[in-house]
């Protein structure tokens, strides 16, 4: 079965092939802009976008996947200069915060980029890239700016499907005399004294954020890529920016333009209360936060619990629910642990995720995968369920920590032995017929926030949540 994704420029689900299949295929992901720790909103598509790296390695072998850090912008410039410290002090502070948090929430291994490219240490790239376009004509420079000509790329609007005389007349855009068009966008900007800047030939200035993404992209993927994914609200203007300067600066030969990427992936927005999380309008959950407060695991669980080109609404009662699942899944897993089984990923796993990484589906065969384990009484058809089950959750970054783990959330071995030594206690009492004694246990064990459960394989407990 070939990998089958959606690509927002042809707006339409393809069979994926990689241009190269030797080299194997190329991947570039916008990271973050490292001013603040991110919210949960920023987590999505390094998760998402995680499960598709590591389907593209196990099918082709290989995957070149970037993922940047913005670390020059003037959200950084005026946090830097609000603190009187260096924008490295800024951006070093919240690039590892937020590897951080990505690790926590499961975005490593084969789920995690190989590159990680910084702006600030790709500036001579991208200067070179400018001038490029500059000689080309599709740049000009202007009072200390150099900015991007959109009525010279005669495409401009294919990615957001969006006719240009209309984005112009409803754009937000800079009105500045130096501007041939409204809607030109800037490669360069000078900057004062209390400003970053780096010398070009156009003088001392720093890069717009558009063209970061081109150069890095360019440096260490190549002029065309296979796939380059993000926010489903970066497809403009950033996205339409980066297609406009990366095909008008490579050309073919002939003098045509050469294709930026090969398909566009975008997932949907995060929401809370209704509205997109954002850090602008005050409606965010950061993801350091919800670490300190839930398994990460089920985090991770959730964000992939819906299909990531649709809307997900960020809720308690969604990461209550993914505890809930992972509670059933890891005790499938306690009450197989007799059982030896190496991870292999089911047919129908693999199968939902190269159906345009469709995550609920590989969910939802997790789940009745666990379900028939349970019922099951047979040894071998355990084993396989079991086998299954693991490597279902290789393919999603899931069930990767022993179940005694899971259930203890923080607390101490010697408590999880107390804890099963009650519940063996209070099975030898139901034999005996003791039933007062058992009930006096199960009660005890409720108070503290234990529930049993009892299953095929005997009675299990898990912890409730507070």
């Amino acid at each position: 079965m070939d990998l089958h994704l959606y690509n927002s420029l042809t707006r339409r689900v393809e069979a994926f092939e990689p241009l190269d299949a030797i080299a194997g295929p190329t991947m570039y992901v916008c990271g973050p802009t490292v001013y603040n720790y991110v919210h949960m909103g920023n987590a999505r598509g390094p998760v998402v976008f995680g499960v598709l790296a590591a389907l593209l390695r196990r099918r082709y072998g290989k995957l070149r996947y970037a993922r940047n850090i913005t670390d020059v912008d003037d959200k950084i410039n005026a946090a830097a200069k609000a603190l009187g410290v260096p924008i490295s002090t800024i951006t070093d502070k919240y690039a590892a915060a937020y590897r951080e948090d990505m690790a926590a929430l499961g975005v490593s291994g084969d789920f995690a980029p190989d590159i990680e490219p910084a702006a600030t240490a790709h500036i001579p790239q991208m200067i070179a890239m400018i001038q490029r376009l500059i000689d080309l004509g599709h740049a000009y420079a202007a009072e200390g700016h150099v900015l991007f000509a959109v009525d010279t790329f005669a495409e401009y609007g294919k990615l957001s499907g969006r006719d240009p005389d209309e984005m112009l007349a409803g754009a937000r855009v800079e009105v500045a005399p130096y501007k041939r068009n409204p809607g030109d966008f800037v490669l360069w900007k000078p900057s004062t004294d209390d400003l970053p800047g780096w010398e070009s030939p156009w003088g001392v200035g720093r890069p717009g954020w558009h063209i970061e993404c081109s150069a890095m992209a360019e440096t260490h993927l190549g002029e065309t890529i296979d796939i380059h994914a993000g926010g489903g609200d970066l497809q403009f203007p950033h996205h339409e920016n980066e297609v406009a300067q990366s095909e008008c600066s490579h050309k073919h030969a002939d003098g045509s333009h050469r294709l930026f990427s090969r398909w566009w992936v975008h997932n949907g927005m995060l929401t809370l209360n209704g509205g997109k999380m954002s850090k602008s309008e005050g409606r965010l959950r950061l993801v350091r936060e919800e670490l300190a407060e839930h398994p990460p695991e089920a985090l991770r669980y959730a964000l992939l619990s819906a299909h990531y080109r649709q809307p997900l609404e960020w809720s308690d009662a969604l990461i209550d629910q993914s505890v809930r699942t992972l509670d059933r899944l890891y005790g499938t897993l306690r009450d197989l642990a007799d059982i030896d089984a190496l991870p292999r990923i089911p047919a129908s796993v693999e199968a939902a995720l190269l159906d345009d990484v469709n995550t609920p589906q590989a969910l939802a065969e997790l789940s009745r995968i666990a379900g028939e384990a349970r019922r099951s009484d047979n040894h071998e058809e355990r084993a396989r369920l079991k086998s299954e089950l693991l490597g279902a959750g290789v393919a999603l970054g899931l069930l990767r920590q022993a179940s005694a783990s899971w259930f203890a959330r923080g607390v101490s071995g010697d408590d999880d032995a107390r804890i099963q030594s009650l519940v063996d206690e209070r099975n030898a009492a139901k034999q005996a017929r003791d039933f007062g004694r058992a009930d006096a246990i199960r009660k005890q064990l409720a108070d503290e926030g234990i529930l049993l459960e009892d299953t095929p394989q005997g009675v299990r407990w898990v912890r409730k949540r507070v």
